[in-house]
């Protein structure tokens, strides 16, 4: 089984890396061949709304995407992270998110393939559950199996969100951390890496 992480992060080898990063060990360590791929490390220009591919499963525009286009074609799972910019998915998120339309205007190409979403963010309920969810949205454009995990035992967060918020002073002020000091959230996000292999056994992958 291939499982792939996409890292929209602008900063590659950090939190929202890390985080991935856990993910995709948790998959190795269940069977699976694991690879990131870094989003601010490639060259991938804009949509331009040509529509060519309301015509074709491929884009008229020559850049790093290409390559991307292949590796998701291969993978049978695609986690994809961002860390949370305002509410939503970063920039660079969303432009990889736009250039996948040539792989469902004419036809869904990653149906049935299993994807999942985790995401960064500075405070704890505060944007990271609408980061998800347009990851989530994502996935359910493209027909793919989306897994939601759960560590077993209390409910301890609404996914795989791994946040800096570490609490308040006495003063009542934020007290910041790395988002790599977020035991919950990485947690979760090893418990999915295990999970989307497992689902992946279940289809028979």
């Amino acid at each position: 089984m291939k499982v792939l992480g996409i890292n929209g992060s602008h900063r590659a080898g950090k939190g929202t890396a890390a985080l991935l990063q856990a993910a995709l060990d948790a998959a190795a360590e269940a069977g699976a061949e694991t690879e990131l791929v870094e989003l601010s490390r490639l060259n991938i220009g804009f949509c331009i709304g040509c529509n060519k591919c309301l015509m074709q499963t491929s884009c008229t525009l020559s850049d790093d995407m290409e390559g991307l286009y292949e590796k998701m074609r291969g993978a049978d799972a695609i986690l994809l992270a961002s860390p949370d910019y305002f509410g939503t998915v970063s920039a660079r998120t969303k432009n990889f998110m736009d250039r996948t339309r040539p792989f469902h205007m004419v036809e869904n190409v990653l149906k049935g393939k299993i994807g999942a979403g985790l995401t960064t963010a500075g405070l704890n309920n505060c944007g990271a559950e609408g980061t998800l969810a347009l990851i989530d949205q994502w996935l359910a454009t493209h027909e793919m199996l989306a897994v939601h995990a759960r560590p077993e035992g209390p409910v301890l967060a609404p996914g795989a969100i791994a946040t800096g918020f570490a609490g308040l002073d006495e003063a009542g002020r934020p007290v910041w951390r790395s988002v790599k000091g977020d035991a919950i959230g990485f947690a979760i996000a090893r418990q999915l890496g295990t999970d989307v292999v497992a689902l992946g056994e279940r289809l028979g992958r």
